[in-house]
Formats: C-alpha cells, sequence, structure tokens
C-alpha cells in the first residue's frame, strides 16, 4: 500500500487524539478571536476558548451552517485579513447566495497534501498522468485534484469540464491513466467511448469520482464501460474541498484525514452526539484551517463511521457512503425517500435493458403528490419490438415499492432523451413549490 505520509496517516488513536486536541484548541482560540459570529455565539453559551480541555468538550461549542456563510457573505467568516487570502473559491449560488472561502498560502499547502494523500490511497504516483474533468474556476474540484496531483509529481491535463469527443480523444492521444469527474460525467464518458469503439485505446487504470452521490451499482457500471476500478472521494467546498476523505485501495469506507478534520455523527434533530457506530449526520470541525475555519460544520449528509483500523494500514477512521443528505431528501406522501434508494433499485433491476440515466418528478395534484420517475431504455430495448415495455415497467415499480415503501409511476423513456449533466447531475424535479 501507498502511503503520502505514512508516519501521520498510521498514528495510533491516542497519538492521534493528541495531536486532535492540540490542533483544536488552536483553532476554537483563532476562529474566537477573529470571527464575530462564532465569538457571539460562544459568549451566549458562556464559553471561551479555554474552556476547551478535552476533545469531548466540542460538544458544548455551537453548531455552523451553510445559512452562516450566504448571511455572512463574502467575506464574514473569515479568520485572516485578505493580505493573507491567496485564492478565492465559491459555490454556484444555484440555490441562493453564493457561498466564499479562502485560502491563505498554508491553507493551499494543507488542501494539496489532504488531497495528495487521497491520490496516493489508491496508488496513484509520479509515473502517472491525471485527466481532471471537474471543472476549473471558482468550484473546488479541478483546483483540488490538480494541486494534488502536483503535490505528488504526477502529470496534469487540466482539460476542465464540457466537449466530451475531445475529452476522449485527448485521454487517448495522451495515454491518461487516471480519470477525475463526477460520476455522472464518468457514466457519460464511458457511453460515449463504447458509442465510438474506443475502449481498447484508453490506457486509464483507474479514476477518482466525487461530487455528487452515487451508489455502488452506479460504480460497477462505470468500472464495465471504461475498463477501470472507481474510486469514492468525500469534500466539501466549506471544510476545504475534495480530500476530506477518500477511498484506499481496500474500497472499505473512505478515510478521513482526523489530523485535519475532526469527525462527530449527530441526530440531525436534536443535535445530540450519538455513540460510536451509529447512523445521522455528518458534522465536521477543521483542525488546521487559517482563512477559513469551521467549527462543528452540519454537512446535512447522513453517513455513520467506521473506527476499526483498515486493512490498508490506516488508522484514520473511515465514513460509509452517505445515504443521502437530510436537506435533499424527499418527503412524498408522509415516506422520506432518498433519490440514492431510487438508483440503487433501477441499477440493479435493470438487466441491461435500461441506462443509468434517470430523473425524479414529484409534484401535487388535488392537494395528493405524484411520484413519477423517467428512465432511459438501452438502445437494444429500444430497437427490440417484441419485449413488453410494460411488463419492465411493471417490475421496476413494483420493486421501487417494495424498497420505498410507497408507489411511483415508472416510465421508460427513449434513449437520449435526458439531457447529459457535464457536472452534477440533476436528478430530482421537485414542482410541488411552484403552485
Amino acid at each position: 500500500m501507498a502511503f503520502l505520509n505514512e508516519r501521520m496517516e498510521t498514528l495510533s488513536r491516542a497519538e492521534l487524539k493528541k495531536v486532535q486536541l492540540e490542533r483544536l484548541q488552536k483553532e476554537i482560540k483563532r476562529t474566537y478571536d477573529n470571527v464575530e459570529c462564532f465569538r457571539n455565539r460562544m459568549d451566549e453559551k458562556g464559553l471561551k476558548p479555554e474552556d476547551i480541555k478535552s476533545l469531548e468538550d466540542l460538544q458544548k461549542v455551537p453548531f455552523s451552517y451553510k445559512k452562516d456563510l450566504r448571511d455572512y457573505y463574502p467575506f464574514g467568516l473569515f479568520a485572516q485579513p485578505l493580505k493573507n487570502v491567496l485564492r478565492f473559491h465559491a459555490s454556484s449560488g444555484t440555490t441562493g447566495k453564493r457561498i466564499v472561502v479562502g485560502y491563505t498560502k498554508n491553507d493551499l499547502e494543507t488542501w494539496a497534501e489532504c488531497a495528495a494523500r487521497m491520490l496516493s490511497a489508491i496508488g496513484v504516483t509520479d509515473e502517472d498522468i491525471i485527466h481532471v474533468a471537474y471543472g476549473y474556476g471558482l468550484f473546488t474540484g479541478g483546483f483540488g485534484i490538480h494541486g494534488a496531483a502536483e503535490k505528488i509529481g504526477a502529470a496534469v491535463i487540466p482539460i476542465s469540464s464540457g466537449n466530451t469527443k475531445l475529452q476522449i480523444q485527448t485521454m487517448i492521444d495522451f495515454g491518461a491513466t487516471v480519470l477525475c469527474c463526477t460520476p455522472s460525467y464518468a457514466m457519460h464518458l464511458g457511453e460515449e467511448v463504447n458509442r465510438m469503439g474506443v475502449k481498447d485505446q484508453l490506457k486509464l487504470k483507474c479514476g477518482v469520482f466525487g461530487a455528487e452521490p452515487w451508489t455502488e451499482s452506479m460504480r460497477e457500471e462505470i468500472e464495465k464501460s471504461l475498463g477501470i476500478k472507481a474510486y469514492d472521494i468525500y469534500g466539501l467546498t466549506e471544510v476545504i474541498g475534495p480530500g476530506v476523505a477518500c477511498e484506499c485501495e481496500e474500497k472499505a469506507g473512505m478515510h478521513i484525514w482526523e489530523d485535519h478534520f475532526l469527525a462527530e455523527i449527530i441526530d440531525p434533530d436534536t443535535g445530540e452526539v450519538l455513540p460510536e457506530g451509529s447512523t445521522g449526520e455528518l458534522v465536521f470541525t477543521s483542525l488546521t484551517k487559517e482563512a477559513f475555519p469551521v467549527i462543528r460544520y452540519r454537512t446535512r449528509d447522513i453517513c455513520r463511521l467506521e473506527y476499526e483500523p483498515c486493512k490498508c494500514g490506516r488508522t484514520h477512521l473511515r465514513m460509509c457512503k452517505p445515504q443521502g443528505r437530510s436537506d435533499d431528501m424527499l418527503i412524498i406522501r408522509g415516506v422520506n425517500v432518498f433519490p440514492s434508494q431510487i438508483e440503487e433499485v433501477l441499477l440493479k433491476t435493470s438487466g441491461g435493458d435500461l441506462t443509468p440515466n434517470y430523473q425524479i418528478v414529484v409534484d401535487r395534484k388535488n392537494n395528493t403528490d405524484t411520484f413519477d420517475v423517467n428512465v432511459e431504455m438501452s438502445e437494444e430495448l429500444f430497437a427490440d419490438e417484441v419485449r413488453s415495455i410494460e411488463d419492465i415497467e411493471k417490475r421496476i415499480t413494483a420493486e421501487l415499492r417494495s424498497t420505498l415503501g410507497i408507489g411511483a409511476k415508472v416510465h421508460l423513456v427513449n434513449p437520449k432523451s435526458i439531457e447529459r449533466s457535464e457536472g452534477k447531475a440533476k436528478r430530482v424535479i421537485d414542482k410541488r413549490n411552484l403552485h
């Protein structure tokens, strides 16, 4: 197994907790001294930085939220003067005012270190050529992977997103060995590679995919279509970007780099910290960020943490793939539904008849929620007039009812009729708030 920083990645739990506490106390003080919002909330609770004497004391500290980033837009949560900030990144702002984060020189070095550990964990070396099809610009994806690749000495193809045929030809011509993009775009690339008949010309060995939720079934589809090993990563713009957590070659959960990010699992309703092994909302506290520290940041991602050491030798805990987001969860006729549950059913029951491209449409008619799932047929099914499309729709409908406990109308639609995305796929259309 390859390590970027073997000493830090294999610390004993006792040693790791000592590092965390020392860094946590400094991060709390830096944030208290420089961020008015955090200081006011601490004062309201009667807390001072010196009251944090153990890792357990973190539970006394108030949470922070995405709303804070919008309320204090653009620089109200920065803990450093702007003259010390070397780079800004931001979200797209498609759901409201964009969130803005900043990085000092040390922050950028920390980010590159964390993301480079991620690449090293899946066997990437300075012999590799990394094709970065995440978007560059204010989005953290492209620059995050780019910095990681340069940290380990790998060559980078900074192609960004868009122009799928050019992407494929570039991968072939340049001999790319590692692909980095969103999983939905990896699926689209796989479709085009096979349509063009050039799969045997690729030199790809693995791919790093994140920035949106994806299932194990989707992983299998990507690996099959591109002939690679597909690895999951986790990151948030608010916390640092890609490199917060990642799978190793064991594919047994995503290692969180605990010397930089302290993770908790809480009850999303009460905010209570849950016992080890519980499923709940993931909360992060940065330990080494200078420009934009985050303290007890509520991610809204629902997952579980695994504390047992991994077979790879790393001792940092692992997070399981998030099953969904508490704020992205759909409530349909009183039932909680996560889009990832629907995707898992579609991919497991398709039998080759469907593509992984689907869309969930929720509406309200006569005060009752409607629930439709549109999923593309494969080219083979579309061309086969013998098999009954209606029978397949009934089979998928039954599987969805069994899994979700609620009925949905499944519609098989023509190939290529659902819009493709070169970034994050738009899987859900909820029209209920439009009425």
